[in-house]
């Protein structure tokens, strides 16, 4: 099986996500599914319905998420030693060339990414542009919108 790539802040919240599906979510689930078994006829039972449907959907996850973990290679950003480069767990300071606009993104594994953090996906154009180059390169990005230039202000490992 192949590694998955996360950060240690990732792996943390797959970890809580699992804990609270097992001990919350799915306690809660089963005792749903007994209160609406005891309301009798299961045929037209729509609460008896939507609880085995939700509890499909728990026990999917749960799977899903230890699926996740165990092929985990938790990388910690803050032990990284890359010499300047940007490497997945980095975080960067891009000035768009063009704008002068000035962003931070952290480059992460695929269920951490949330542009809105400032979390970018690893394999998404502009992390893939950046991986390997160092402070003061230019990365040219292919964006929906046509090609965009940045500059590496910065390159930091936290």
């Amino acid at each position: 099986m192949a590694t998955i790539p996360i950060t240690k802040r990732g792996a943390e919240q797959l970890k809580a996500e699992l804990h609270r599906l097992k001990t919350k979510d799915r306690p809660e689930v089963i005792s749903a599914i007994a209160e609406a078994r005891a309301q009798g006829d299961l045929s037209e039972n729509a609460e008896y319905d939507a609880a085995k449907d939700r509890q499909g959907f728990i026990e999917g996850r749960i799977k899903e998420v230890e699926g996740k973990l165990a092929a985990a290679q938790v990388i910690d950003p803050a032990t990284l030693d890359a010499g300047g480069k940007v490497v997945f767990g980095a975080t960067v300071e891009l000035e768009d060339e063009e704008t002068g606009e000035q962003v931070t993104y952290q480059i992460v594994g695929e269920d951490e990414a949330d542009l809105k953090l400032g979390l970018i996906n690893i394999s998404s154009p502009i992390a893939r542009a950046l991986i390997g180059k160092e402070e003061g390169d230019t990365a040219e990005v292919q964006a929906p919108g046509g090609v965009r230039h940045y500059e590496i202000i910065a390159v930091k490992y936290q």
